[in-house]
């Protein structure tokens, strides 16, 4: 019995399930669902689609790169029926699978302790946008909700301050009158290097974890002064900006 995977998806296509399209150039394509059959009618790719196997893989969302992996590849290689490297194919098989569930596991265990920093920062964002409506019962904090709760402040502040200047930025663009307005299309492709560069330059989690540590270590409830979030995202920017020159520098060179 031979299980062929779906084009599309990439799960197993039963004997007696699924559908199957011939090609002209006799290429046969297997799908398990409708689903699948609909969306390779529609040229859609399977890397492209979230719910694929394919996708999964490319987004390091699986393994790709393991041994046990390799058990599933074709082999178009004829081979005697032996009675005895059956029974031992079937019980390698049943090993192989347990030790790909266990290595599966593991992996899926250190993809999600690498998010776990995002993931925190996304809640604390949410606990202090919409604490108020907490009831004075829930609104009692350890000491681990106090530091998240004051490194999103510290974000928020940053993220405010870079909207207040690209606000400033754009009022200045709309006060120039029709005349410059080529010196501003000349201009562009720079404004744009350097909104990519203030992008890279946002103040990190780990930095407002660490700042929230030293405000709690001396003491202060509330979170760190917005001074040193300027001088931080200044510097950030300043050794940006040197990055970018020096590349130029070379490219210009060259």
């Amino acid at each position: 019995m031979k299980i062929e995977p779906c084009y599309v998806c990439g799960s197993p296509c039963y004997p007696g399930h699924g559908t199957m399209f011939v090609r002209n150039d006799a290429k046969c394509f297997r799908f398990c669902r409708s689903k699948c059959s609909k969306n390779f009618k529609m040229k859609r790719n399977p890397r492209k689609l979230k719910w694929t196997k394919a996708f999964r893989k490319a987004a390091g969302k699986e393994m790709t790169v393991d041994s046990t992996l390799q058990f599933e590849k074709r082999r178009h290689v004829p081979v005697v029926y032996d009675r005895d490297l059956v029974q031992a194919t079937v019980a390698g098989m049943k090993r192989i699978a347990e030790i790909k569930a266990r290595r599966e596991r593991a992996f899926f265990k250190a993809r999600m302790a690498a998010a776990k920093e995002g993931q925190l920062t996304n809640d604390s964002l949410e606990v202090t946008r919409s604490g108020h409506l907490l009831t004075p019962s829930m609104q009692e904090q350890t000491d681990e909700t106090k530091k998240a709760m004051s490194a999103s402040r510290l974000l928020l502040q940053a993220r405010a301050e870079k909207k207040r200047e690209r606000q400033m930025r754009n009022q200045k663009k709309r006060a120039v009158g029709f005349e410059g307005g080529a010196d501003l299309a000349g201009e562009g492709d720079e404004e744009m290097d350097e909104e990519s560069e203030e992008e890279e330059a946002e103040l990190s989690m780990a930095d407002a974890l660490r700042e929230a540590d030293m405000s709690m270590d001396v003491g202060e409830e509330e979170a760190a002064p917005a001074e040193k979030i300027k001088q931080k995202v200044k510097v950030k920017k300043q050794s940006a900006l040197k990055k970018t020159s020096g590349g130029m520098g070379m490219s210009m060179r060259s």
